[in-house]
């Protein structure tokens, strides 16, 4: 297809041509309304003018008679540009005036017509006239009238402007129409042309901006989000990918170890056991990793929205920490629960109770120091519109340096590297805070570090919905 073609194609020309058939129509409109007034303000114009000379006319009728008003007609007619005056006896002769010919049967109705005539003298076969014929006594009838010449004029001269008017803008709108298309083009081009990139391999590529904010800008804008958003997924999926391969390859090599154990000569019912039990431990730990990975992967699809309800995120809370304070004394901490008042929020009970489990686990594992006071602190409290969940330890805490990286799956700090766990735990509790619309934050609690989960508040109202 030629680059023309291309244009001629596109939705704004197509639009321009929609526009230009537009306003062809209201001109179209425009000029007949604009021609009937004006034809409506001459007729008047010519009425009142007949009628004010039949008044007259009348009048010298009434005080000479025929006689006074054939010499009145007689020296009227003559003037130049003067008015069509005819006066006829009972019988249809022609006593007076400036007509040489009317059709038949146009003296015969009285009142206003539009007539053919000819002048007396004049070569030109016919013209058009608006007249009246009126009726006087003894059966002579006077017909006065006006040439509508002018009138007619004037809807040629509108009519020459409507023509030339609609071809001036044919001829704008198109040249117009291909500009504007041009350059919407070039940019529609550009833009398939980075997504184009972006399909063949280059996550980097993004859709230009014009600067001009307009509905291309927005739109590219909304796509270029999106990209980042496919392209953040893309990453964390071949991040997964690498994590799985290193950091689940040393579980499954303990597994198929103690598999090998229970299998060798020698062994007795109790190492065959043992290993079997030590097998069914790895392989249930491997099961709670891949069940926290689906979990994570359904939070940050959106798949989890279907279940969300009203609940009381401060209620949850409280029986999460309430479940954990065995675990606490058990590793020598306290567990206190600060609770500021219900938090009705929309979510998915079960998902927001594990990540609050998942912070109180970790809390538990790494909250404790000998030169501290081990104490770990469940609270909850409003915040402008958001409801908030913080668990704060007396821990070693995390670098701010390393607190985004804490965040990513499988993640394991210097610290954490020789403690049980999976490193899934801040991923999922990030991962559920966006599925709710709010935000999981790592802070420092000096010493220590306070993990505040953020989730936006609900009315009573909208609560009950």
């Amino acid at each position: 297809m030629t680059a023309l073609g291309r244009l001629f194609r596109t939705t704004v020309f197509k639009l321009s041509l929609a526009f230009i058939c537009i306003f062809a129509a209201g001109a179209v409109l425009t000029n007949f309304a604009i021609g009937f007034n004006v034809k409506r303000l001459l007729d008047s114009q010519i009425t009142e003018t007949v009628e004010a000379e039949i008044t007259g006319l009348n009048e010298q009728y009434a005080e000479g008679g025929i006689r006074q008003l054939v010499e009145v007609i007689e020296k009227r007619a003559r003037q130049p540009g003067s008015s069509l005056y005819l006066v006829t006896n009972f019988a249809g002769e022609a006593l007076a005036g400036n007509v040489a010919v009317l059709p038949e049967g146009v003296l015969d109705r009285p009142g206003t017509v539009e007539t053919n005539y000819r002048r007396s003298g004049d070569a030109q076969p016919t013209h058009h006239a608006l007249a009246r014929v009126f009726l006087l006594p003894g059966g002579f009838r006077l017909l006065v009238g006006r040439d509508t010449q002018e009138r007619e004029g004037l809807r040629r001269v509108l009519g020459r402007a409507l023509i030339n008017s609609i071809l001036f803008l044919g001829v704008v709108g198109m040249l117009g129409g291909l500009f504007v298309a041009r350059r919407v083009l070039r940019r529609v081009d550009a833009m398939g042309s980075s997504a184009q990139s972006f399909m063949a391999g280059d996550m980097a590529g993004r859709l230009p901006l014009a600067g001009t904010n307009d509905e291309l800008d927005r739109l590219a804008g909304n796509l270029n989000g999106m990209l980042d958003r496919i392209s953040a997924l893309l990453n964390g999926l071949k991040e997964v990918s690498d994590n799985i391969a290193h950091d689940l390859r040393t579980p499954l090599t303990r597994l198929r170890n103690g598999a090998e154990r229970g299998l060798a000569q020698g062994a007795g019912p109790q190492e065959q056991r043992a290993a079997l039990e030590k097998t069914i431990a790895e392989a249930d730990g491997l099961i709670r990793v891949f069940d926290a990975l689906l979990m994570i992967a359904r939070a940050e699809a959106g798949s989890g929205r279907e279940g969300m309800a009203p609940c009381d995120a401060a209620e949850i809370a409280g029986g999460i920490a309430e479940l954990y304070e065995p675990s606490a004394e058990e590793a020598g901490l306290s567990l206190r629960f600060v609770n500021a008042g219900p938090l009705p929020v929309i979510g998915v009970r079960e998902l927001i109770g594990q990540t609050i489990a998942n912070l109180c686990d970790n809390a538990v594992k790494y909250g404790g120091v000998p030169e501290h006071a081990s104490e770990i602190l469940v609270e909850t409290k409003r915040v402008g519109v958001n409801a908030e969940i913080s668990v704060a330890d007396r821990g070693p805490g995390i670098a701010p340096a390393d607190r985004e990286k804490a965040l990513a799956r499988f993640a394991r700090l210097e610290g954490a590297r020789s403690r049980p766990g999976s490193g899934l735990g801040l991923s999922l509790a990030a991962a559920v805070a966006r599925l709710h619309g709010g935000a999981l934050r790592l802070e420092d609690n000096q010493p220590g570090l306070r993990v505040v989960l953020s989730l936006p508040l609900v009315s009573s109202a909208g609560a009950g919905k």
